[in-house]
């Protein structure tokens, strides 16, 4: 596996970044376009390794896709509610989005098709999913392990059957499976009512894909536990642009935290949609600036980079939880993050990832089933394992701009959303 040695600061850092677009709203966004009646232009797209298998898997379902990664845009051909072909194998690789979307469309189709998907992924929960779709009509034959991809599936539509209008799930181990439910609906001539039977009911992620469904044409009533997705709602095809990822920016606002130093991220504006805005909210608990400007945002850290530790709900918008966790070590106090056990379910045991790398560099952690807590330590230099995650490896890197001799393993794992980001931030660091 290959491995990055981060360059260590002997300033702060001082920087103005362009980050890709939104994992979240692009795989979105790539859905809907392919739901709509009609040719959709998507702008700002994000080019990883989780679009490009949400991509790939539409390609092979049949859709027309003109693709132009320098310009970052995407041109689909919609067909409604009806999937060009009725039959085939898609992989989505480890894409949890891919995975959850496309198995709800499959799952409402007239179509007989097989989902394949990363060894990650296999791995991840998608039984709530199942067990939803199979009420309303579909039937799954899992390849494997029972409720694991890979799977086939027979759409709840094939034959001439009629999927069922109402459905209840429980979305504790995942939103993904909500929003599947919701984009997906448009399909159903009858709409659709969502029963939530878990404790949560809502998310950041559920009110980015009510938003965009709105954007694309169709309202979603939300009432306590209930989602309604009226009948006779039609994505409408047209032009959409897509957000940059805050979450990529987030790495860059901690850096400026981290070093009492500046990071402006080109086009994020507080009108964004995303959950992870919540984050420069503590940030400036941290005792950082953070200001909108004519080309973005900007964070400004606290000089010297000294801030005290804090104690923080991080449910809604849990992935930042690895960037906080990199840059905690460095605080005079000690920092708690509660509310995240769903993240031990994502593309790797998150608290544990944490909790072990942290460990190996010689600081102090204690952790329960849902939280984490931090203390103030003198890091070691050391050899960072990624698990293959990205968000391990991007956040991670962070150390390393304070510490020399931080090393990340396996660090082209970024790749899953942010590809050239150890690029971006060799630029940073050195401008």
């Amino acid at each position: 596996m290959s491995q990055y040695k981060v360059r260590k600061l002997n300033k702060p850092i001082n920087c103005v970044v362009e980050v890709p677009g939104s994992k979240s709203i692009t795989n979105r966004a790539l859905l809907m376009a392919a739901l709509s009646d009609g040719e959709c232009r998507l702008n700002g797209v994000l080019f990883s390794d989780d679009s490009r298998h949400f991509l790939s898997s539409l390609i092979a379902l049949g859709y027309v896709i003109q693709v132009n990664e320098v310009d970052k845009y995407a041109i689909i051909e919609g067909h409604g509610g009806n999937i060009p072909k009725k039959e085939g194998v898609i992989n989505v690789g480890s894409a949890g989005t891919a995975a959850r979307f496309l198995t709800a469309m499959l799952a409402f189709s007239d179509g007989q098709y097989t989902i394949e998907s990363s060894e990650q992924m296999k791995k991840r929960p998608m039984l709530p999913l199942f067990n939803a779709l199979e009420d309303m009509g579909a039937h799954f034959e899992f390849l494997e392990k029972n409720g694991h991809l890979p799977v086939k599936v027979t759409g709840a539509a094939f034959g001439g059957n009629k999927p069922k209008a109402e459905v209840s799930i429980d979305i504790s181990e995942s939103t993904q499976f909500l929003s599947a439910l919701m984009m997906t609906a448009p399909m159903l001539d009858s709409g659709l009512k969502i029963n939530i039977t878990s404790k949560k009911t809502d998310g950041s992620y559920i009110r980015i894909t009510s938003n965009m469904m709105k954007q694309f044409g169709c309202e979603v009533v939300h009432e306590g536990a209930v989602y309604q997705i009226p009948a006779d709602d039609n994505y409408v095809a047209g032009t959409y642009q897509i957000e940059p990822d805050v979450s990529a920016a987030c790495y860059f606002y901690a850096a400026a935290a981290l070093t009492g130093g500046y990071a402006l991220v080109k086009n994020v504006r507080y009108t964004s949609m995303q959950g992870d805005m919540k984050f420069l909210e503590v940030l400036k608990q941290l005792g950082c600036k953070v200001e909108e400007e004519h080309e973005g945002i900007s964070v400004t850290g606290p000089a010297n980079g000294e801030y005290n530790g804090v104690d923080v709900d991080m449910n809604d918008f849990s992935d930042q939880t690895m960037t906080l966790a990199a840059i905690a070590p460095f605080a005079k106090t000690p920092t708690i993050i509660r509310n995240i056990e769903h993240i031990r379910l994502q593309e790797s045991d998150r608290i544990e990832a944490i909790a072990n790398e942290l460990n190996s560099l010689c600081i102090d952690i204690k952790k329960g089933r849902d939280r984490i807590e931090i203390l103030p330590g003198h890091i070691k230099p050391g050899v960072v394992k990624t698990y293959s995650d990205h968000r391990m490896a991007m956040a991670f890197a962070l150390i390393g701009l304070r510490v020399d001799g931080i090393i990340i393993d396996d660090y082209e794992c970024c790749a899953k959303t942010f590809e050239d980001y150890f690029q971006v931030l060799d630029r940073a660091t050195r401008e």
